[in-house]
């Protein structure tokens, strides 16, 4: 057993332990500890999670470290040089700490298989640095202040499955190399200032799961040889300038679940789906967001989404990936999507999550039936277009749908009785249409504020404080022209005068005085003569 020793907050190793692997995190230290100089024989040390500040010690990097872990605290800089000498280090993590300057790179080419230095302040990074990573098969430098074009020495990395440099300033094209490897599987560049084109020659054997090229610049059409990609399960090239119709050759990817194409300049209409082929089947998010589509939407595009119907044993399991089998870290697919009326970045995506996004496009004609089928879908937005006709009732099915907007379309008719059976139903939104008859009461629909209505002449509930007319049958003498008033009231006169012949004058003239007053009588003589 090992007994440590405080002394001016530090702590005391003996000279002549002989310890190899030393796990300290989360213990709320403060400071480095400084008797770690005298342990010789250190190769496996994690200090995570704690709040240490100021400077990484340049010593450290003489010890004989295999793992080191230095993620989760306060750290601004590394003492003296920011390049080190561990030849053995296979795993390096400097992730969520603050420092600054340069990215530390090894002396000589070492055996780092996992580099992690994302989520700090770094600025600059040598050209060359992937030369000295021969093995590494995880880098993720994402969320920094690099800059610069992204080094090409990065292609020369026979091993790499994982590359994330997301959320930094780099510029320039992509290069092709990155797209053209067979073994690379996860591959992201999101939230920096790429420009170009996506490049074209992807070959066959692709291992490709998560291309992520979200809020860049990159212009041009997508390319045909992502087909090759049959491993493909994100792509998100949302928040782009792509230039291009519908990729429905992507149909075919059997593991596609997250296709996020928003923000774009696609056009034309969802079409060309192959007869006799399923398309789409695995889909769990689609994204096709303010785009230029057009024309209908064919309900045997929303029967393709197979992922969608089932109610599959999916519940709390997250789409992951691990880099390699023998590596125990899991990386986890991120998304930003809009939902419930705000934009929200899901950094764990439940494989039970099912989103259809189709708002601000020009798509048109009827709303198809077939979603109704769609019994595990959360999410359905399909506002700001120009569909006619009534609200399918068959939505009515959708007992999973959290959230769903409809506004801003030309829909009309009565908003259907089904949507009451929406039970899980806790966002609506049906604004701004040309919707016609009584709010529905039922299940959570007296929770929906008034702007879930709003802009509908024709609806009327106490959601908008606009009462019904309780027989919207019946028509009432107030509802008629006053001609037509003063006949039913000769005719009513008549009646009560021949209720008073027949049941005598003071049975008859007492019904007529109790009543009159409530147009109970009146009512049903002008419903039924």
């Amino acid at each position: 057993m090992i007994s440590l020793v405080e002394k001016e907050g530090d702590t005391i190793f003996s000279y002549s332990l002989k310890i190899r692997t030393l796990y300290l995190a989360s213990c709320n230290l403060t400071k480095f500890p400084e008797s770690l100089k005298y342990l010789d024989t250190i190769q496996r040390l994690d200090l995570s999670n704690n709040q240490i500040e100021g400077a990484i010690p340049s010593w450290l990097w003489e010890k004989p470290l295999v793992r080191l872990n230095l993620s989760h605290n306060m750290f601004t800089t590394l003492e003296r040089s920011p390049t080190f000498q561990m030849t053995d280090l296979d795993s390096l993590d400097l992730s969520f700490n603050r420092i600054q300057g340069s990215i530390p790179i090894p002396s000589t080419p070492s055996y780092l298989v996992l580099l992690d230095y994302s989520n700090n302040d770094f600025s600059t990074m040598e050209p060359n640095f992937g030369r000295y990573l021969r093995n590494a098969i995880y880098i993720n430098l994402s969320k920094n202040k690099l800059s610069g074009h992204v080094p090409l020495s990065f292609c020369s990395l026979n091993q790499l499955k994982l590359m994330d440099l997301s959320y930094n300033n780099f510029s320039g094209p992509i290069p092709s190399c990155l797209m053209e490897r067979v073994d690379l599987s996860i591959l992201k560049l999101r939230g920096n200032k790429l420009h170009g084109v996506l490049p074209e020659n992807i070959r066959e054997g692709c291992k490709l799961q998560t291309i992520d090229f979200n809020e860049n610049q990159i212009e041009g059409a997508l390319p045909r040889s992502l087909a090759k990609c049959q491993d493909l399960e994100v792509l998100d090239v949302g928040s782009n300038h792509i230039v291009d119709s519908f990729p429905s050759w992507m149909g075919t990817l059997p593991k596609l679940q997250i296709l996020v194409l928003r923000s774009n300049k696609l056009y034309g209409t969802i079409r060309d789906l192959r007869r006799g082929y399923q398309h789409f089947t695995s889909l769990q998010i689609v994204d096709l967001a303010s785009n230029h589509f057009s024309g209908d939407l064919h309900s045997e595009w929303f029967e393709n989404f197979i992922s969608m119907m089932n109610n599959s044993n999916d519940e709390g399991q997250i789409l992951e990936h691990h880099p390699t089998a023998a590596m125990a870290r899991l990386y986890q697919d991120t998304v930003t999507i809009t939902f419930k009326d705000a934009v929200l970045s899901i950094t764990k995506i439940l494989r039970a999550f099912k989103v259809i996004d189709l708002s601000n496009n020009s798509f048109e004609g009827s709303i198809p039936s077939s979603i109704g089928r769609l019994a595990s879908l959360h999410g359905l937005n399909m506002s700001h277009n120009n569909f006619t006709g009534e609200i399918p009732s068959q939505l009515g099915k959708l007992t999973r749908l959290e959230s769903m907007d409809l506004s801003c379309n030309h829909l009309s008719e009565e908003i259907p009785q089904e949507f009451t059976s929406l039970t899980s139903l806790s966002w609506l939104n049906l604004s701004y249409n040309n919707l016609t008859g009584r709010i529905p009461q039922g299940n959570q629909f007296l929770s929906f504020p008034s702007s879930s209505f709003e802009g509908n002449a024709g609806l009327c509930g106490i959601q908008l404080s606009k009462e019904c007319d309780p027989h919207p049958d019946s028509t009432t003498p107030s509802t008629l022209a006053p001609e037509h008033n003063a006949l039913w009231q000769d005719r009513l006169d008549a009646i009560i005068l021949f209720l008073c012949a027949g049941l005598g004058f003071g049975v008859g003239f007492a019904l007529a005085i109790i009543f009159g007053p409530f147009y109970h009588i009146e009512e049903w003589l002008c419903k039924h003569l």
